[in-house]
């Protein structure tokens, strides 16, 4: 008879290869950055910081909701916390999201923050006095690097910085410049880059002009890499692109400060780059201004793309609304985006983000969004928690997005709370526009690590009363289902019908499926969940046609 096997031991073969899977795209610096993270303990330079730089224009602010309710009392992710001892700033039994954000101090620069400088100053001393250099989240690369640019920000904005936040605004730059975060690079790199540049503009000095040129030479190389030719962010996050967008405006604008302090070849490349960026966020944004929800995204934690569309023409950038009826394709991203009168279908076609930083990916590959007459009508689940855990897996996983689960798995392999091992890559993408109908389609390898070998194949539809979307699948696939999430405004009826809050009726039908209506719940923005409904189709076959109709 032979050895029995413990489930952790038939678990550790699978264990291995996620682990395998994960680790294999990573890039050499990801590996040595790590270790250097965990084990380097930097020099505290506590030193006098250099003289402050003449700026010749204040601060003008991209509009933001403020934060700060109170003198210590602050609301983020949709909770509202009072700061009232030392050790509320990084309480251990706070999400750490929550906590990154109060050290970050984006009211300082906020929708009328002048109304609340007091607070803003008390703030200040209360972070200096009870946050030693060093120690706890709030000196994190991060959070210091975010609190660096606002701090800068603040004091260009007719507010002084005592003699005290002169000195830790110093301390904080020689702390991040011994701090990268190699390890993680994308986005975090990006923001250590900008607050480096942000030091060195505001101080005058050989120290400060060393920052600088840290930063820029960060920054320069990160744009490279992190703005694909379309415009589009690489992480393949509409969030995390706002979010990009917005500190390549702040750059644009410190160059305004302090003219002649960069070369305008550089400051030419950043406005070459915002306005592609722009464009980008605009064809991927639904009519009622906010982002489409692939990947990592939610509401309120970057601006909207009107809220930066005006912030770029205050810098003067060159900027003309584009026309995106009919099919915008986003090829360099992998996004779709078909427009037919008032219908509008955005589409994922794209790679989940780069191999080797996937960590703000969702197994969300051929989903999409859908709107109508300005009302979102199918959405993908959103996102509401960072913190690693069952409901973080389940907003990443497939059965979260408008697209096909087969056999209960994910179509990418994602994990913990920023994990990705085997990915779906996009196949076959197709465009093809005619004067009434858009068509699109694509498929993908994700299911091919499974034992029936599948792959997945959608092709949508759009015209001007019309949705067509036809999933087909290759292989042996013993149990699939397609989603379809709507949005809390849209009710779906057992006659099928949706009805929308306009007023509009959509019918829908299928063929080679049975449905049902699901409860389910949406995620507009971090520590938010609405409830909601979800239209299941389970295959019958190899093939499903589901038709959505209005008019």
């Amino acid at each position: 008879m032979g050895e029995r096997i413990s489930p952790a031991e038939a678990k550790l073969p699978q264990t291995v290869a996620r682990y395998w899977h994960t680790l294999r795209h990573l890039k050499p610096v990801q590996f040595y950055g790590r270790a250097w993270a965990k084990l380097h303990r930097p020099r505290v330079i506590v030193a006098p910081a250099g003289e402050r730089r003449r700026n010749w224009a204040s601060w003008v602010p991209c509009a933001r909701t403020a934060s700060m309710t109170g003198a210590d009392r602050f609301c983020f992710l949709g909770v509202e916390r009072c700061i009232a001892w030392a050790e509320d700033w990084d309480r251990p039994d706070w999400p750490k999201l929550w906590r990154y954000n109060l050290h970050y101090f984006d009211d300082l620069v906020a929708s009328d923050a002048n109304l609340r400088r007091a607070w803003h100053r008390e703030h200040i001393q209360r972070w200096i006095g009870e946050n030693p250099p060093a120690q706890g989240s709030g000196w994190e690369p991060y959070p210091v690097s975010l609190r660096i640019v606002n701090w800068v920000k603040w004091a260009l904005s007719e507010n002084v910085l005592d003699d005290e936040a002169m000195l830790s605004l110093a301390v904080q730059a020689r702390w991040l410049t011994q701090r990268l975060e190699l390890h993680l690079l994308g986005n975090h790199l990006w923001a250590n880059g900008k607050a480096l540049v942000f030091a060195g503009s505001y101080f005058e000095g050989t120290e400060a002009a060393a920052w600088r040129r840290q930063g820029c030479e960060i920054v320069r190389e990160q744009l490279r890499e992190q703005v694909l030719e379309d415009g589009g962010h690489f992480e393949r996050s509409p969030m995390y692109h706002a979010i990009v967008l917005e500190d390549l405006l702040d750059l644009i604008q410190l160059a305004q400060v302090y003219p002649k302090l960069y070369e305008e070849s550089e400051v030419l490349d950043w406005k070459t780059k915002a306005v592609k960026m722009l464009h980008w966020l605009r064809v991927m944004s639904h009519p009622d201004g906010e982002i489409a929800f692939f990947n990592d995204a939610a509401i309120g934690i970057a601006p909207p793309y009107e809220a930066l569309r005006k912030y770029a023409l205050a810098l003067a950038l060159p900027w003309e609304e584009p026309a995106i009826d009919g099919v915008t394709k986003l090829s360099a991203s992998g996004y779709l985006r078909l427009q037919c009168g008032e219908a509008l279908v955005l589409a994922d076609l794209a790679p989940v983000g780069p191999d080797y930083l996937p960590g703000h990916a969702h197994a969300d590959t051929l989903s999409f969004e859908f709107s109508l007459g300005g009302q979102r009508v199918f959405v993908n689940g959103g996102t509401s928690t960072y913190e690693p855990g069952p409901e973080r897996q389940r907003q990443r996983g497939t059965a979260a997005h408008n697209t096909v689960e087969v056999d209960g798995e994910n179509s990418s392999e994602v994990w913990a709370g920023f994990r990705v091992a085997r990915r779906a890559r996009p196949l076959k993408v197709s465009v093809v526009g005619t004067a009434n109908r858009l068509c699109a389609g694509g498929a993908h390898d994700g299911y091919l690590r499974l034992p029936g070998k599948v792959v997945h194949r959608r092709a949508w539809q759009l015209g001007a009363e019309c949705l067509e979307v036809v999933d087909d699948l290759t292989g042996l696939a013993n149990a699939a289902v397609a989603r379809f999430h709507l949005h809390p405004d849209a009710k779906i009826t057992p006659e099928s019908t949706i009805q929308l809050l306009d007023g509009r009726t959509i019918y829908w039908s299928c063929l080679g499926g049975s449905a049902s209506i699901e409860a389910d719940t949406w995620h507009p923005q971090f520590g938010r969940s609405v409830a909601s409904q979800c239209l299941a189709i389970r295959f019958s076959g190899s093939r499903i046609e589901v038709r959505f109709r209005w008019g």
